[in-house]
């Protein structure tokens, strides 16, 4: 996970480098409308991506978390353990597979 947790940082960085609005020189730029359009777009793209990474290192530092206080594995919602091959799959999930699709209802 430490691992996992490294990439995600290197990504978060790379995509808030590549954001067209990083660039000091964009608020001065008188650029087409064609192109503050696409500009737009890909922020806003960047910006969803980099919430989405955000959420999965705050995962990721819960189950860090958790494995220091001996409790990584089980759902937190019904106190079952969650099956190894999803925390194989998903080593930061927080509930079983059935805990997790009445979540999502």
């Amino acid at each position: 996970m430490l691992e996992e947790k490294g990439k995600i940082l290197r990504q978060i960085k790379d995509l808030k480098e590549s954001d067209p609005f990083s660039d000091p020189a964009h608020v001065n730029d008188n650029a087409a409308i064609d192109t503050d359009a696409r500009e737009q777009i890909g922020h806003d793209t960047i910006e969803a991506q980099v919430k989405d990474l955000q959420r999965r290192l705050v995962d990721i530092d819960l189950a860090l978390r958790k494995i220091e206080k001996g409790v990584y594995g089980i759902c937190e919602k019904c106190r079952q353990y969650i099956p190894l091959a999803r925390l194989e799959l998903i080593p930061e999930a927080r509930y079983c597979v059935e805990c997790e699709k009445k979540l999502r209802k």
